[in-house]
């Protein structure tokens, strides 16, 4: 593992101007780098790698590439644990370790350091979809904004309240600046939304459980039933 650096005086010289209600978006390899959550590829195998910083593993006999393995990991369906070896430099980069507190500590910075009220902070990696080519942006912290906003006993257009419809927020803000900052040799880790609908501000505590919904739980549970 490399030395940690300090997250905030890393990002903070490269913002531009913020203003009221801007959410800066940052990729989750960024946080990792500073958290030192770094692992030289000639030092392990990433098959051995994965097996350890998967919290589940979903085996697939029929897999004709070690290197990619559905997991479990942070409440999500990830390739290999997230461990990531492109923009590496032969460094396999893993996931951060403490995200949430990464992302608080660099709301509360960049709040007193750029003078602001409402602002919100996104730590992003990319994922796949089951039944879909490409990737796309997924959350994986928050802090300063609701993940989730419902709609639930809200009226459609003609009257009817909503049953069951909530807007994943984190989510949808994760993918547009993923969208903007690129897959490869772009270096654009950081992104800021502005003007943003539907995203609700507030300083109130945020995990992980504000968005996922447990396996048991989810309308996909016959799919997961290789996990638990």
């Amino acid at each position: 593992m490399e030395h940690p650096q300090d997250l905030c005086q890393w990002i903070e010289p490269f913002l531009p101007k913020l203003e009221e209600r801007s959410i800066v978006v940052v990729t989750s390899k960024v946080v990792s780098i500073c958290e030192g959550r770094m692992v030289p590829q000639n030092s392990i195998s990433k098959a051995a790698l994965v097996a350890k910083e998967a919290d589940r593993i979903i085996p697939n006999p029929e897999a004709s590439d070690d290197r990619i393995i559905l997991t479990y990991k942070n409440h999500l369906l990830i390739p290999s644990a997230g461990v990531d070896e492109s923009n590496g430099n032969g460094q396999y980069i893993l996931y951060p370790q403490y995200p949430f507190q990464s992302a608080q500590k660099l709301w509360s910075y960049l709040r007193k350091k750029r003078s602001l009220q409402s602002l919100g902070i996104v730590i992003t990696d990319s994922r796949t979809t089951p039944l879909r080519w490409g990737v796309t942006g997924v959350a994986l912290a928050w802090w300063g904004l609701d993940p989730v906003t419902s709609y639930i006993g809200k009226p459609d257009l003609f009257g009817h309240p909503l049953r069951v419809t909530k807007i994943n927020v984190a989510d949808a803000l994760a993918v547009c600046a993923v969208f903007a900052m690129g897959e490869s040799s772009e270096g654009t880790p950081l992104a800021i939304i502005t003007d943003a609908p539907h995203v609700h501000f507030n300083e109130k505590p945020q995990s992980v459980e504000k968005l996922c919904v447990a396996p048991q739980e989810d309308l996909y549970r016959p799919l997961l039933k290789s996990l638990w």
